[in-house]
């Protein structure tokens, strides 16, 4: 039996048959009773099989000490303490929330300011803002693995690579994909290039998911995907159009992604042999609906979102008459210069690829004549000169970098997202 840390475990609800089917420990049982001999984990060199996996959680949500006051405790640890916890949290009918230790954490909500079939909350702020607790419910959980699975093809017996962090929605979904599907999670602590290189090329994966910051490592490493993969769920952020031309040249199965924390994860992604440039994400999951509204912004419903009501997301959007979408970016980082809309994605879509040019990342600093001065910061050995001229080649006059900005790398949110606080920081307080 695998050795993992006894597990702090959350207080109940007293809603323990509410939606059993939709639970994790639900779909856990059901791989045990149907497939008990699959292959169920992997991490650090431990593998066990579904009968084997939830004999452990079983064992572990009945150990002594499991009383916690009525206090949603937020759990930190490696990724099987979160993995596990996950798990025994749902046997327990009680939600879990996973926290990075290395970022503030929101203050924990009381189980009676919850929603009685909670079963995840997840601290949140993108790059930007204060961290707040999304909860989520078994019913978005389960939809949402559900249309994710049907549209990436996850069945029994297949191996997910999962390198995202744990304490995000990126990483919890793939525990919930994993077990409705019974396919094998291969569970690593965090993305360490070496590390998912060599399983990539051991072992039988058919799914990953990736950053684009992940994605870009592993071609600098000279990584070709193995003959078993048929999934590159790339999400997080924004793939440019460069990244996105050496990874099919190098035969990665690309999948471009579109999700968040409130839609419990992809909710529209982009096949291969998709028609693509920058921003598109593709169709959306079975029972979505989107629709732009005056301000640009994207707003959803469907079940992957709470009673069925329109969430006005932060994202700009553009929806194409055959339904694809395209993510245009973050509404609050749209830039006002020489009183023309310039917008950071866009800028930096042109700029990303250029030879010399490892990373970009745009924002603005007040300027009394300008506005928003565009400042693009970059890692890279690009002269100033070349950058600038491809920009007025390309780009209208109010986008074009005023002042280029070189670090040695960019920040990095724990989810792989550029840190544009920051990055705004470091451009406010750079000498003028």
């Amino acid at each position: 039996m695998v050795m993992i840390p006894h597990l702090p475990l959350t207080q109940p609800t007293d809603n323990a048959a509410a939606q059993p089917d939709w639970s994790l420990a639900a779909a856990l049982c059901a791989a045990a009773g149907q497939s008990p001999l699959t292959p169920a984990w992997r991490h650090d060199g431990q593998r066990l099989n579904f009968a084997e996996l939830w004999e452990y959680v079983e064992q572990q949500a009945v150990a002594p000490g499991a009383t916690l006051p009525a206090t949603l405790a937020p759990i930190a640890g490696d990724a099987a303490t979160l993995a596990l916890g996950a798990y025994v949290a749902s046997y327990r009918n009680g939600p879990f929330f996973p926290v990075d230790p290395s970022t503030p954490a929101p203050t924990p909500p009381d189980f009676r300011d919850l929603p009685p079939d909670t079963a995840l909350l997840i601290a949140t702020s993108g790059s930007e803002g204060e961290p707040k607790a999304i909860a989520l419910s078994r019913r978005q959980l389960a939809a949402a693995s559900d249309g994710a699975n049907a549209r990436l093809g996850l069945h029994r017996a297949d191996v997910w690579l999962a390198c995202l962090p744990l304490c995000h929605i990126g990483g919890q979904s793939i525990l919930w994909r994993c077990a409705r599907a019974a396919a094998t999670l291969s569970l690593h602590d965090g993305f360490a290039r070496n590390a998912v290189m060599a399983e990539l090329h051991a072992d039988d994966v058919t799914h990953i998911s990736l950053v684009p910051a992940m994605l870009a490592q592993l071609l600098d490493a000279g990584c070709p995907p193995p003959p078993s993969l048929r999934v590159a769920l790339i999400g997080g952020a924004a793939l440019s159009p460069a990244l996105h031309t050496r990874a099919l040249a190098a035969g990665w199965p690309l999948w471009p992604s579109y999700g968040m924390t409130e839609t419990a994860a992809m909710v529209a992604c982009s096949a291969p042999g998709d028609p693509w440039q920058a921003g598109d994400v593709g169709k959306l999951l079975p029972g979505h609906t989107a629709k732009v509204d005056a301000d640009g912004r994207l707003q959803l419903r469907g079940p992957q979102l709470p009673d069925d009501t329109w969430l006005r997301t932060g994202d700009l959007g553009a929806i194409a008459a055959d339904g694809r979408l395209r993510i245009l970016g973050r509404a609050d980082d749209m830039l006002i210069s020489a009183g023309r809309n310039v917008h950071p994605a866009t800028v930096e879509a042109c700029l990303a690829g250029l030879p010399g040019l490892r990373e970009v990342a745009v924002c603005g600093r007040p300027d009394p004549v300008w506005g928003d001065r565009i400042v693009a910061v970059i890692v890279g050995e690009i002269s100033d000169d070349t950058l600038i001229a491809h920009a007025r080649a390309h780009l209208p006059a109010a986008a074009i970098p005023r002042t280029v900005l070189r670090v040695p790398s960019l920040p990095r949110t724990v989810a792989g997202k550029p840190d544009r606080r920051a990055i705004r920081q470091w451009v406010n307080e750079a000498p003028q």
